[in-house]
């Protein structure tokens, strides 16, 4: 699947095709598992400067950060955003470390990214992911205490 090059490396699909192009796997691959983007987020109404929380979605495991009921999340969590390749510029509250982002604002994949290293655990064990920093969802918890800088 991978193109060649004239030296005869493999380049990996994320630096030949443009978001829109890939396949639902591909698309789906990029997703480094940091569980960032199941955080709670709060939007200035008027600045719309969006702050990030340490709360995490119920739905989001926090040992392994990756959704607990992905195929239902829409419906279990009506608010849940599903990002597809159309609808990723208006998601700028992604995080700068989100491959989404990074590859639509044309840049590449870093290092600890899983396609990259080969292990699903380097996002972990570069300090990416939200695992050990997170709590779950608490209807009673004021959320607004919870404001955090380390997602950006």
């Amino acid at each position: 699947m991978a193109g060649m090059t004239k030296d005869g490396e493999t380049t990996p699909f994320w630096r030949r095709k443009r978001l829109d192009q890939m396949t639902p796997t591909e698309w789906e691959s990029l997703c480094d598992g940091c569980g960032k983007c199941c955080l709670n987020k709060l939007e200035d109404a008027e600045t719309g400067v969006i702050a990030y929380t340490d709360v995490a979605c119920r739905l989001l495991d926090l040992k392994t950060c990756r959704c607990g009921n992905y195929a239902k999340r829409k419906s279990i969590v009506p608010d849940c955003e599903v990002l597809t390749p159309e609808a990723v510029a208006r998601f700028k509250w992604l995080p700068s470390t989100c491959a989404y982002r990074l590859l639509w604002e044309g840049k590449d994949l870093p290092g600890w990214h899983p396609l990259v290293s080969g292990s699903p655990e380097s996002v972990h064990q570069a300090g990416i992911s939200v695992r050990g920093r997170a709590i779950s969802e608490d209807p009673v918890l004021d959320v607004e205490s919870r404001i955090v800088d380390w997602p950006k």
